[in-house]
């Protein structure tokens, strides 16, 4: 995995802060907020300023401006992948009634695209961003199932399958054979495995080069009374997506 540039991130790490409060922020407020330190953060303050992406209310608070908002707007228009899926997710979103999320590998790790939340007042909740470890979450099994055998068994060989909860297969040759099973049945299902109470089911979505997984998400119970309607209208869906 690449290491991350703290300094190149610290204009998210400021924007995130303005998320997490919902108001208005000094500078003293923003450095606590997005843990950086007072001078370090008033420079990228000024940066964002000059940029356009903040305003100021008063000498003290400053405040986002909508240039995020439009520019966000644009480039969501022109996702290439996202909003191609978006229609069909949706739908399989309300047949299920359960969170529906798309994702892909980024390294080591499955990186969320699109999150389709369930209306439901108990659901599984996520956000576009989010990244979720290969070995415990449904969709990265799917890009664990999805790979060539020898490249399989080598991040298997070169990898620790850290304990994300009680229920995470931390075994090689348990993963392994749950990797096999979900081969033969065309998707892959965690229980618990990375978000207690959490069951997921899971499906490839291949197109050209770009590797993707779709999942399924909602409270263990419900979505194991329905798990079988639901792989069903999982694998419907993926047939009607054009990428």
């Amino acid at each position: 995995m690449a290491t991350l540039s703290r300094s190149a991130l610290r204009p998210f790490d400021i924007l995130d802060a303005f998320r997490t409060a919902k108001r208005p922020l000094s500078l003293s407020e923003i450095s606590q907020l997005a843990n950086i330190p007072l001078s370090t953060c008033h420079s990228v303050v000024r940066s964002l300023e000059q940029y356009g992406l903040l305003y100021f209310l008063s000498g003290r608070e400053s405040y986002p401006t909508r240039w995020l908002w439009d520019a966000a707007r644009e480039i969501n228009a022109n996702d290439p992948v996202a909003t191609r899926c978006l229609p069909a997710l949706t739908a399989l979103r309300d047949q299920t009634n359960e969170t529906v999320i798309l994702g892909t590998r980024q390294d080591d790790r499955v990186l969320y695209l699109l999150v389709v939340e369930s209306g439901q007042t108990i659901r599984y909740s996520s956000r576009v961003g989010d990244f979720k470890p290969l070995h415990s979450s449904s969709i990265g099994k799917v890009m664990l199932m999805s790979m060539p055998e020898k490249q399989r068994e080598a991040w298997l060989a070169g990898h620790a399958l850290e304990q994300a909860t009680p229920h995470t297969l931390v075994d090689a040759e348990r993963l392994r054979a749950d990797l096999e099973a979900s081969r033969q049945r065309g998707y892959t299902i965690t229980r618990g495995e990375n978000v207690v109470d959490v069951m997921a089911i899971a499906a490839p979505l291949v197109r050209g080069a770009m590797a993707l997984g779709v999942a399924v998400a909602g409270p263990n119970q419900r979505v194991e009374q329905n798990a079988g309607r639901i792989a069903d209208q999982l694998l419907a869906c993926m047939e009607k997506i054009t990428l």
